[in-house]
């Protein structure tokens, strides 16, 4: 899975850009900004008082709090740009015990592949402890479920469980292609696309989450990133199973998805694309979709290619954003 796209790291790394006008939030919510100069962000997670997140472009780790700002810790993993031109390195990680669990990309272009590609790292202050499990093609969302981790693997299209240790292995789900209508691919290309007829597309699971005893997983879509053909999904979370559970469609290139205290999903939407330019400048937007109703809400848009959140106490949603943003909403006072 390469949803972050060779363009969208171009533009993050390119000097004399145009200015970009602010996330625009809903009145309920107020909005603060902490930025990473050259840092190209990857997910969040929770460190006590701080939250971590990681860097593409440098390969580490940072815990970021109000007082402190953004202070590296553990090893440099290895980092650069892919056989694609796009941008791997560390994808997210979680606090494990006293350390830290890692799940590190594919091997970037021009390096040798070494242990901690494409795997399961832990990590101490200062450098790797061991390998967890590298029986993976590109391990991007990672959740702890219990006395298990839950691992998306977004090249392989699939979701996997093993146990703390790396062992016990198991494939829960493999997401199969998916349907894009032939008019929105004319679009891309007029002469190739019939306008009747549908496509099909990789799935490319990118966000997960635990809730009311299910997996629910955000389905990005891959190339040529159709608007509205990314979903949320959800699975048993139990044994390998023959179908998922449709949650919610019409997304754009869904990457993270989230539940807030009310039981309400979250959707982290990293924007639409376009063939001729890439993504499309300040078009990721949080949404807040109530399964009772129906209802959406945008809690947030105008964001710039956003690939994580992490929803903090008191109502707080913090949003890592591939330019070295985190963006933060906090509820309005009333």
């Amino acid at each position: 899975m390469r949803p972050l796209g060779r363009i969208a790291l171009a533009a993050c790394l390119l000097g004399g850009a145009p200015a970009l006008a602010a996330p625009v939030a809903d009145p309920a919510f107020t909005v603060d900004i902490a930025e990473k100069a050259g840092a190209v962000f990857g997910a969040l997670s929770s460190d006590g008082d701080h939250i971590l997140v990681t860097d593409l472009a440098s390969g580490r780790l940072f815990r970021w709090g109000p007082d402190s700002g953004f202070v590296a810790t553990g090893p440099e993993f290895p980092h650069g740009q892919d056989v694609f031109g796009e941008p791997t390195g560390p994808y997210k990680a979680l606090p494990l015990g006293g350390d830290l669990l890692v799940a590190q990309s594919a091997t970037p272009m021009h390096q040798h592949e070494g242990p901690d590609d494409h795997a399961l790292v832990e990590v101490d202050d200062t450098s790797v402890v061991k390998v967890v499990n590298n029986d993976f093609w590109n391990p991007f969302g990672l959740i702890r479920d219990g006395a298990n981790l839950i691992v998306i693997d977004a090249s392989r299209n699939d979701v996997e469980r093993l146990a703390l240790d790396g062992s016990g292995k198991t494939t829960l789900f493999t997401f199969p292609r998916l349907k894009a209508p032939g008019a929105a691919m004319q679009s891309l290309s007029p002469t190739e696309f019939g306008k009747t007829e549908s496509y099909e597309v990789n799935a490319v699971p990118t966000g997960i989450a635990s809730h009311n005893g299910r997996l629910f997983v955000t389905l990005f879509a891959g190339f040529p990133y159709v608007a509205g053909s990314g979903r949320v999904v959800s699975l048993s979370g139990g044994e390998p199973e023959k179908s998922a559970q449709i949650e919610a469609v019409d997304l754009n290139c869904p990457i993270d998805v989230a539940f807030d205290t009310s039981g309400r999903m979250l959707v982290l939407e990293h924007g639409t694309f376009n063939a001729k330019t890439g993504w499309n400048p300040e078009t990721g937007r949080l949404l807040r979709i109530d399964h009772a109703t129906g209802k959406r809400e945008t809690l947030v848009d105008h964001l710039m290619r956003p690939v994580g959140m992490l929803l903090l106490e008191g109502g707080r949603i913090a949003i890592s954003e591939l330019d070295g943003k985190l963006i933060f909403l906090k509820p309005a006072p009333r």
